[in-house]
């Protein structure tokens, strides 16, 4: 291995520029993002063997007592841990949905609503981002959308499905900020900065309340939600809500009680696994990968079909673009970048500090907002005297999350909330969602400015 020249780094620069344009323009290419970034690996390890700059002797592994083992060089790059989150979390959420646990907690927000749409938008709002939290993105969006379209439907309020999408969608974003796990750019950028789960939760939490109150007043405002005042509006709407029955939703009492009582454990063991024997050593990965699999005895007899109905091409993603990260940093593209980075962070505490924000959430916005936090984290990673109670950290997680609210294509979550939208018959254009999601992105990234340069 060599250092490289300053002609081999903007070759492999030009490459990861390709990957990120081919992201942004995912539909028209109909290529699915492992594909995308799977074909950049392989073109990047290659060009790395070709100019010698990858340190191979770096995957020769001492088990000790003589015991030598060989690893492929696109295995260490890999950060096996948040592979194993996403594995153990998606199967867990994919069978724990299956016992109607969310549909019932969706059910119940419902009926406490009186079917007026005012207190339902707060309802659901706050439902996204606790879903958000504690699941994937995609998943809470889904959930959440589709119970969306029954409820409104059966209120009579179909006017009102692109408003509540719309927030919901703009909301698990926010959402995703409230822990460690909630979405992969705070896995990959906590785990960088050293961010202990339950010391990430108590820093942002106070933010996804007031952003998520804000956001929603603001979406029933813009949107004209208010408030049922007719006496006879008022019966004729909680009528309707009386016909929706929380157990419908369960299909066994047993496995629904073990589902709840399932979640409720994951979500204490990934709060303490910082500060439990043995656990703390093996991480949140193997608490995921363990209550996946425990969940998954429930069909044990059946769960090839378990198996297969997960996102293998989001591990493949995940995966492939780790593998281009690492030799995008062994390229000198990650220093290369560090170099513009430094040149933000040098303007001041302040000014530094919300122009990386600033830069992170318009990036996020027109592409993967994964590739982002992983640049970002291995670079600031490596800079001196940025420890893990730095700001800058707080800055990647903000801007990359929040930035995904600017377009339809800015986050997975967001896309999922359009294609419902347009399943429904309810057509909304790429500038359209711009136009109607960016006075709520635009309160999100300053608040979040605010919240980051003066509370924290």
């Amino acid at each position: 291995m060599h250092h490289p020249d300053a002609t081999v780094t903007w070759i492999f620069a030009a490459l990861l520029a390709l990957m990120v344009v081919a992201l942004a323009m995912e539909e028209k290419l109909h290529a699915k993002k492992s594909i995308i970034t799977g074909v950049t690996a392989a073109i990047a390890l290659f060009l790395a063997d070709a100019f010698h700059i990858l340190p191979l002797d770096r995957y020769t592994l001492n088990l000790g007592d003589g015991h030598i083992r060989e690893l492929p060089v696109y295995i260490p790059g890999i950060e096996w841990e948040v592979i194993a989150i996403i594995f153990g979390a998606s199967l867990f959420v994919d069978v724990t949905a299956k016992s109607g646990l969310f549909s019932w907690i969706a059910v119940k927000l419902t009926r406490l609503s009186g079917g007026d749409p005012y207190w339902l938008l707060f309802y659901y709002g706050g439902m996204t981002i606790l879903f958000s939290a504690f699941l994937n993105n995609v998943a809470a969006m889904l959930i959440v959308g589709s119970l969306t379209v029954v409820s409104l439907e059966k209120l009579e309020r179909r006017k009102l499905l692109m408003p509540f999408l719309l927030i919901e969608g703009l909301l698990t974003n926010v959402g995703g900020l409230l822990t460690l796990i909630s979405s992969v750019p705070n896995i990959i950028v906590g785990k960088a900065a050293g961010i202990e789960f339950v010391v990430f939760f108590l820093k942002a939490a106070p933010f996804v309340v007031v952003a998520g109150v804000i956001t929603i007043l603001l979406g029933a405002r813009i949107f004209h939600v208010r408030r049922l005042t007719d006496p006879e509006e008022k019966r004729r709407a909680r009528a309707l809500v009386e016909s929706f029955n929380p157990a419908d939703t369960i299909t066994s009492r047993g496995f629904f009680a073990f589902s709840g009582i399932m979640f409720v454990a994951l979500v204490l063991m990934l709060s303490l696994t910082g500060f439990l024997p043995i656990v703390k050593d093996l991480g949140m990965g193997y608490v995921a990968l363990v209550f996946g699999l425990v969940s998954a005895l429930r069909f044990k007899a059946s769960v090839d079909k378990t198996y297969a109905a997960l996102d293998w091409d989001l591990l493949a993603f995940f995966g492939t673009l780790f593998i281009v990260v690492d030799v995008m940093e062994h390229a000198g593209v990650l220093g290369l970048i560090g170099q513009a980075i430094g040149v933000l962070v040098g303007l001041g505490d302040q000014l530094g500090a919300g122009s990386l924000l600033a830069a992170s959430a318009v990036t996020s916005s027109v592409t993967d907002n994964i590739p982002l936090a992983a640049v970002l984290a291995n670079i600031l990673g490596s800079m001196d005297g940025v420890n893990s109670d730095s700001n800058l950290w707080w800055c990647v997680i903000f801007g990359a999350n929040l930035g995904g609210n600017l377009t339809p294509i800015g986050s997975a979550s967001t896309v999922v909330a359009v294609t419902i939208m347009h399943k429904h018959g309810i057509k909304l254009s790429f500038f359209g969602f711009v136009k109607a999601a960016l006075p709520f992105a635009a309160v999100q990234i300053a608040l979040a400015m605010v919240y980051v340069l003066v509370v924290l």
